[in-house]
């Protein structure tokens, strides 16, 4: 069997002995183009057949030979050869300076193939030698070759001289410039940032100053150059000249434009757009929809994103696993893990195979809901799907069962991952040793991080500063002390801000003294105090009531010229008005605006609140009223306490008024709000009300949580309305949430033997009715 480097020697000679010597090259390049066509043609059998084609002196055909170089222009790469443009420019420049008679004849369309396989092969400066080389044998040139010397211009950033090539060299050689030439100028000065003039070479087009028109690709491209530019409305205005001048977008329009009001997070719009593309008769595909899913999911609206997820199934389109992985994060990040599983198992049931990416992000949605078993369940059938975890993969799981104190278990994970070759990182470490340190195992969480410095990683302070964080949270600042002296004793130099937290954490427990401490220990190591510090220790002393000391601290900070903070303001302004200190507190509001200090929209309800507390609710309104007119943003927050604040006051009208412009005021009412106004309504008699309320609330898709249900019972209970009270603890039932100690205690009062309304136990869930007792 001849070997592979003589087969074109074989096809060569057969043909010679069998056909006219004119004829043998053809064959051979015939057979070789099939070769490079099926991506089975080596380079060295390239060359080997071009040392034929030289030692036979025989002309090669123009066609033949356009053929064969027009194919490795387009070859794509493969394991026989990996630059098939390169490959022949390679044969052509090596047959062009043989010894010997000429074999190639090489046409205006063998320039022009060699000029597109410069561009290709990302050699611009050989483009432009070959078309210098046309000019001097005096071929002539076409516009096909034209517009492969503006690709390689433009691939050599040189689009300016393309520019002036298209727009004054090309008719000077009698060539027309086609849309196709245009497009190249427009997309590279896309490419190249400027999409204004791009814009400007369209207009031109467009207003018929250019022998043609420009079609859609034209006006894509330019679209899509705003896009990225960041000019969304300007490829918005030209995207509807483009329809108005009745060129109708094809697909690729369609998905740009839906890719980038997506990512400009304009989802809404940019579902218009789909549905606009529907009713012309353009079919979305996997793109258009993983844009939508992937947009909703961003914006965290999953109920969106999961109503595309089934309009795309529905029409027989499958996502990408990417996509698939999108739509899952953002259900898990929103609680809705089951709805997640049911994404995650329909890949395998449309035959998809999740990916590393699927399976970690499912892991760590079971692992933040506390859902163990199905973690662990999920993570065996990954290991029978033969994909190996990875070390973000064991985090999850070391985390998850640290965090919920099964740190038998985290260990026995950590130490797999060892065994399996995967080197613990600074994030696994950490994951593990919060979690002794939060159970209670210091000594051993000490031990694991003198462990990463030997293995030659070095916990920073703000790899403890997070657990010193963690422990001040749950109140166990002594735990935080002995973590913060641990840091100190190898080495490290805690920064202000954990000085800070320390002493957040003592103020949290009401150890005023300690945090003075700490505040002192700072002083003596060298670090300057500034305006967080001060803030957390008036805030110390404002949650103990000791708001005089805090206004001492206070005036100490602006004798020290520290520029008091808006945070630092909020939390004197908070404590007076806690304290029932009303006018020190608008004086200090005074103040605070007196100064120029920014207010934000805390500071606001803080004031709002406030004064409502204090009976000094025409002056709430009154502000209210004076922030409305000055057109200050305020948040839902705000809002809230301003219904409340109405209710209080009994002025139910105005509160319901205020409620229903919360829409008009750009803003969504959340769970806080409609339990404000739910019981409010009920205390008002106005009961119905409350209960179409909760129907809309639903509607609108903002879930009730357990303290809404809990309240509601409550007030109705108050008002002896039974039957509802009933309907709203099966409510509590269904959503597997717990009643509330003063909610079971009122129901013992009211339907115990002792209770008033033993009698009408009956209209509760059965399960109440041991209340009776």
């Amino acid at each position: 069997m001849p070997s592979r480097a003589r087969i074109s020697s074989a096809v060569f000679t057969t043909a010679a002995s069998s056909s006219p010597s004119t004829r043998a090259p053809h064959l051979a390049l015939a057979v070789a183009t099939a070769r490079v066509l099926s991506g089975t043609f080596r380079p060295e059998e390239a060359h080997h057949l071009f040392d034929e084609l030289l030692h036979q002196a025989t002309p090669v055909p123009e066609r033949a030979l356009n053929g064969f170089l027009s194919a490795l222009a387009r070859a794509p790469s493969s394991a026989a050869c990996r630059d098939g443009p390169a490959l022949a420019v390679a044969l052509f420049n090596r047959a062009s300076r043989a010894d010997g008679p000429q074999v190639l004849s090489p046409t205006v369309c063998t320039y022009g193939i060699l000029m597109d396989c410069c561009t290709r092969a990302h050699h611009p400066e050989l483009t432009l030698a070959f078309f210098g080389q046309v000019l001097k044998t005096g071929l002539g040139v076409n516009t096909i070759m034209i517009t492969n010397l503006l690709k390689g211009l433009c691939e050599a950033k040189r689009t300016y001289e393309a520019l002036d090539i298209l727009l004054h060299r090309m008719p000077e050689l009698g060539c027309v410039p086609d849309v196709f030439s245009y497009c190249i100028l427009l997309k590279s000065l896309c490419n190249n940032g400027k999409s204004g003039q791009a814009y400007e070479l369209l207009r031109m087009m467009a207003e018929r100053k250019a022998v043609c028109s420009p079609d859609v690709v034209a006006y894509s491209t330019v679209i899509d150059g705003f896009f990225k530019a960041g000019d969304v409305a300007k490829a918005c205005d030209l995207f509807n000249e483009m329809v108005q001048r009745g060129i109708s977008p094809n697909l690729v329009t369609y998905n740009s434009v839906v890719h980038a009001l997506c990512k400009a997070r304009a989802v809404d719009k940019a579902e218009a757009i789909l549905r606009q593309m529907v009713d012309k008769g353009v079919l979305p595909n996997n793109t258009t929809y993983s844009n939508l899913i992937y947009g909703y999911s961003s914006m965290g609206q999953w109920k969106e994103a999961v109503r595309v997820f089934k309009e795309m199934t529905s029409r027989g389109i499958l996502p990408d696993v990417v996509t698939l992985n999108s739509l899952m994060a953002s259900l898990c990040k929103h609680g809705k893990i089951k709805d997640a599983r049911d994404v995650f198992d329909s890949m395998t049931m449309k035959g998809q195979k999740p990916d590393i990416f699927s399976y970690q992000i499912m892991l760590n949605g079971y692992a933040t809901k506390g859902c163990l078993v199905d973690m662990a369940d999920l993570f065996n059938l990954m290991l029978g799907d033969s994909i190996a975890p990875d070390i973000h993969i064991f985090s999850v799981l070391i985390k998850a069962y640290a965090n919920c104190g099964m740190l038998d278990r985290a260990t026995i994970i950590f130490n797999e991952m060892r065994e399996q070759g995967v080197k613990p990182d600074v994030v696994s470490y950490y994951c593990l040793i919060q979690g002794f340190c939060i159970h209670g195992g210091l000594l051993k969480a000490k031990e694991l991080a003198l462990e990463m410095m030997t293995k030659g990683m070095h916990p920073d302070i703000v790899f403890f500063s997070l657990i010193i964080n963690n422990l001040c949270k749950v109140g166990r600042v002594m735990d935080a002390q002995d973590i913060f002296d641990f840091t100190v004793s190898i080495g490290l130099h805690p920064t202000v801000m954990v000085y800070s937290t320390l002493m957040d954490g003592y103020c949290l427990v009401g150890k005023m003294e300690k945090a003075l401490e700490v505040f002192d220990a700072m002083m003596s190591a060298g670090i300057q105090p500034n305006v967080v510090v001060y803030g957390t220790l008036v805030n110390g002393y404002c949650k103990v009531g000791r708001i005089d000391e805090g206004l001492r601290l206070f005036r100490e900070i602006l004798h020290k010229g520290i520029k008091p903070s808006t945070s630092l303001y909020n939390i004197i302004l908070h404590g007076l008005f806690q304290a029932g200190r009303t006018v020190p507190a608008k004086v200090k509001f005074h103040e605070m605006t007196e100064s120029g200090i920014a207010m934000d929209t805390y500071t606001y309800s803080i004031i709002l609140g406030g004064l409502f507390k204090n009976s000094c609710s025409d002056e709430a309104i009154l502000l209210f009223k004076e922030l409305h007119a000055m057109n200050v943003k305020v948040d839902i927050t705000t809002l809230n306490i301003m219904i409340a604040g109405l209710f209080q006051i009994r002025r139910v009208e105005e509160a319901k008024d205020l409620f229903a412009s919360i829409s008009g005021n750009g803003l969504i009412p959340c769970v806080v709000t409609y339990t404000v106004t739910m019981t409010n309504l009920i205390k008002e008699g106005l009961v119905e009300e409350a209960d179409d309320m909760f129907s809309s609330m639903e509607n609108a898709g903002c879930e009730a949580n357990s303290r809404l249900l809990n309240h509601v019972v409550r007030e109705l209970l108050e008002k002896n309305e039974i039957v509802r009270a009933g309907t709203y603890l099966s409510k509590i039932d269904e959503r597997n949430f717990s009643l509330e100690h003063s909610t079971t205690t009122l129901m013992i009062d009211l339907f115990s033997s002792k209770g008033t309304c033993r009698e009408h136990i009956r209209f509760l869930p059965a399960k109440y009715h041991f209340l009776a007792c």
